[in-house]
């Protein structure tokens, strides 16, 4: 069954909820049968956001559940503790530090993205083995080391360039 949050969210209607489900019992899929009513009442839903739920989380109590709640009725005082967390248990499912215990799954989600980036290392090796072309002769070093002996004999850009870095006599850079 659909949770009260999806139906929040406009994710299906309650008709199709109980259509749905209709149909599945009357194809033999057994489970409780969804109706509007239960559909109409409201749901348990507790959250940081919205810690007080509108209903209790226990709705159907146990023999001993029902003498508590009518020990409940007296003085409070009369109660232990062990009562006391009973009774609450009996109306919220976890308490708000329950709910704001941190969890490991930071570890998840870090583990994940590492998984991820190691897929896309692996695919960009790929490519650069399999699927780009050579690099070019233009990008090794002696080439490079051509092309800068050649700016030099050309005298490119000698008064606030390249050559004028150049002293020609000594055939070195200028300090």
């Amino acid at each position: 069954m659909l949770s009260l949050p999806s139906l929040r969210m406009g994710i299906l209607s309650r008709r199709g909820i109980v259509a749905a489900a209709s149909v599945r019992a009357a194809h033999g899929h057994g489970g409780h049968v969804t109706t509007q009513e239960d559909l109409s009442a409201p749901q348990y839903y507790e959250n940081r956001n919205h810690p007080l739920p509108d209903t209790p989380y226990r709705k159907e109590l146990d023999t001993s559940q029902k003498s508590l709640k009518e020990k409940e009725k007296g003085s409070w005082k009369q109660l232990s503790n062990e009562e006391k967390l009973a009774l609450y248990r009996l109306k919220f499912h976890h308490s708000f530090a329950e709910m704001t215990k941190p969890t490991n799954e930071w570890k998840t989600v870090l583990g994940g993205m590492f998984i991820i980036f190691g897929l896309t290392g692996l695919v960009v090796l790929w490519q650069r083995i399999y699927v780009f072309p050579p690099k070019p002769h233009t990008l090794e070093d002696d080439w490079k080391a051509m092309q800068v002996k050649r700016m030099l004999d050309m005298h490119i850009n000698p008064v606030q360039g390249f050559s004028a870095k150049w002293d020609y006599d000594k055939n070195e850079w200028k300090k």
